[in-house]
């Protein structure tokens, strides 16, 4: 055979092999699922993430989400919706069978309240702000309430931060013990988003939770930042697992849906699936396309991760 017809044949089959994979790619990306078929985990979209679609009223965007399969939702700011909303909400998400996941019961980003034991004004506004989620979650059905513990001292080892942070969560569960509700920590990365917090790794928040010793207080499990902070995204879900209590996702870099960045979200959900979660995971991210586009490829991506 001559150099040019075996270089000739060769790209054919060369094409002809990546045009297959191409086919295959393409096909394995966009699962044959029925729309509105309800996906296999609780994955929890937010308020605005289908306005495009649903339009700007709340309660109708979680009709859309739910009639797209959604079994679950979140909004970190359901503390500023009035008491009648939070009401219709409740009922909305009941009719729907949908579950209510996380809002913020605490995070204030500026403060050193949890870290510092003689801030006693800062630690009680801390136990104020958890009585005053109680009754918020009442009303919308939550058991999930996100608790960031603020930001670490400079000038105080961390051992002592550690205790004076437990002290104070452990005053936090004993609020929500009575309830069967869950505070979820959240460690939050220090690279891209956030430097400077006192709680930024799930091995910390394992500890922390530890101490804590109640069933009040576990973890919530941002895959997102904990790409960023350190990685070793399923070995760190096996060795916390009997604290957490609670997951988000969003890829990496961006913080948009599954499949725009390095996480593989198809196998980190496959193994949640595989031990037996069945909680919610919130779905706090961006995304990477704008308008009734972007809402579809946000859906098509959660297919794709979900097709295991």
């Amino acid at each position: 055979m001559q150099r040019r017809d075996f270089l000739v044949q060769g790209g054919a089959a060369s094409a002809a092999a990546l045009g297959a994979i191409s086919t295959a790619v393409a096909a394995d990306a966009k699962p044959s699922v029925a729309p509105g078929t309800k996906f296999k985990l609780k994955y929890a979209p937010h308020p605005g993430m289908f306005e495009n679609h649903a339009g700007k009223d709340y309660l109708d965007q979680l009709k859309y989400a739910a009639d797209q399969g959604f079994t679950a939702w979140e909004d970190n700011g359901m503390k500023g919706q009035s008491v009648e909303m939070q009401e219709k909400i409740g009922k909305t998400l009941a009719d729907l069978g949908m579950t209510m996941g996380v809002f913020v019961a605490h995070g204030n980003f500026g403060a050193k309240s949890f870290v510092r034991k003689d801030d006693k004004e800062g630690r009680a506004k801390v136990v104020q702000d958890v009585k005053d989620s109680v009754d918020v979650a009442k009303r919308v059905g939550a058991k999930w309430m996100t608790v960031v513990p603020d930001g670490y001292d400079n000038n105080v080892e961390w051992g002592y931060q550690t205790a004076a942070c437990v002290d104070l969560l452990r005053e936090c569960a004993a609020v929500f013990e009575p309830h069967d509700y869950v505070m979820v920590l959240e460690p939050l990365n220090w690279w891209t988003n956030h430097a400077g917090l006192f709680l930024h790794k799930i091995p910390q928040a394992y500890e922390v939770c530890r101490a804590v010793n109640s069933p009040a207080c576990k973890i919530l499990f941002d895959v997102y930042h904990q790409q960023i902070q350190e990685g070793n995204l399923i070995p760190n879900i096996d060795l916390a697992w009997d604290e957490i209590g609670y997951f988000q996702s969003g890829d990496n870099p961006g913080r948009n849906e599954p499949g725009t960045g390095e996480i593989n979200y198809r196998n980190i959900f496959k193994h949640l699936h595989a031990k037996g979660y069945n909680g919610v995971i919130g779905m706090e991210h961006g995304k990477s396309i704008g308008g009734k586009e972007g809402e579809i490829a946000l859906i098509e991506a959660y297919r794709a991760a979900d097709d295991f």
